[in-house]
């Protein structure tokens, strides 16, 4: 099967939107489209439309203008505390806006991906989820997201619902992913508190993008985790953003989740076993992340163990955290902003 144009990306402010528009734009020019809120006016391009996904009728429009043939529906709020502090604005955006594009697409032959997130688990297990165990999220992002899931299996049972974990890409700001947000931090001499027992399977969109565009071209009803092979603590890949960026090892603090605030709720262990879709596609598309062993933290004070000749740096960090070295070959990226 090929990939149905054009294609609809939703959500492209988010890192996972952001990088598959440019890796998407580029490979099939003039047939890509790429959907903002519209109250996010600093990012703009020629083939970004801003259309809230809460506006039916303005969706309904976009729609009949270019009648596409395939969407990857990245849309949504991931801010774990405003979520909390505003329910109703997490249920709104994250789940009335795929409940309006679900009713524009009833009825049509129109392919849909719908990126969910491993925060539809507690994790309070030993991780490795699987997609037959039960969800149950302790934030409201995580609720909402998974009501997302029930709504698209119900209405929409021939999509793929693809739950993602974190995305390690650029970002259109240079604060919206998880290693912005740590590195900012650094940069800036403040410090950094990370969870220990607060587990991921983060993953490069360099991969992503790879995964996105095989499941896009073929049928692949119901729900799989697309994670990273590698398991890591949220202070792990603090660990390794510290090291490889060259920045004062004393700035990075960790913590159990019970001694954090009560807002937000923080899920433990909620790496992904990701075998379905491996087997399902015939091949892995997920490098480790980061993508040479030697990045990978091996204890929790292994950012301190810095050898004579190893020089971290930004520049290094954007190289090989932000990007995977080893899908260099015919890659487009989106640019740093700095």
């Amino acid at each position: 099967m090929s990939l149905r144009l054009p294609l609809l990306i939703t959500g492209v402010p988010g890192v996972p939107g952001y990088n598959a528009l440019f890796h998407f734009g580029h490979k099939y020019p003039g047939q890509v489209v790429g959907l903002r809120p519209t109250d996010n006016w600093r990012l703009d391009g020629e083939h970004i439309v801003a259309c809230d996904m809460e506006d039916i009728d303005a969706l309904k429009r976009l729609f009949d203008e270019h009648q596409f043939g395939s969407v990857l529906h990245c849309a949504g709020s991931c801010a774990l505390k405003s979520c909390e502090l505003d329910p109703a604005m997490a249920w709104r955006i994250n789940l009335e806006g795929t409940r309006n594009l679900l009713h524009i697409l009833e009825g049509t032959n129109t392919r849909l991906v719908h990126l969910s997130i491993d925060l539809v688990f507690s994790g309070v297990g030993t991780g490795n989820m699987l997609e037959t165990d039960s969800t149950d999220p302790v934030t409201v992002y995580g609720k909402t997201m998974a009501a997302a899931e029930s709504l698209v299996s119900l209405m929409r049972p021939d999509a793929t619902i693809l739950r993602i974990s974190l995305p390690m890409g650029v970002s259109f700001n240079g604060h919206a992913g998880a290693i912005d947000w740590i590195q900012s931090r650094f940069k800036k001499q403040r410090p950094a508190t990370l969870y220990f027992d607060e587990v991921r399977t983060p993953t490069y969109t360099d991969c992503m993008n790879l995964a996105f565009e095989e499941v896009l071209a073929r049928s692949l009803p119901g729900i799989y985790h697309a994670g990273g092979p590698t398991r890591l603590s949220l202070f792990e890949i603090a660990q390794v953003v510290n090291r490889v960026g060259g920045y004062d090892p004393d700035l990075l603090m960790g913590c159990m989740r019970v001694e954090a605030g009560p807002i937000p709720p923080r899920a433990g262990d909620v790496s992904m076993n990701s075998t379905k879709l491996v087997e399902q596609l015939g091949f892995e598309p997920f490098h480790s992340w980061p993508y040479d062993a030697r990045y990978v933290p091996t204890h929790r004070e292994w950012h301190y163990d810095r050898a004579g000749d190893e020089e971290g740096s930004a520049e290094l960090l954007e190289q090989i955290l932000y990007c995977n070295p080893l899908r260099e070959e015919g890659v487009v990226r989106p640019p740093f902003v700095r």
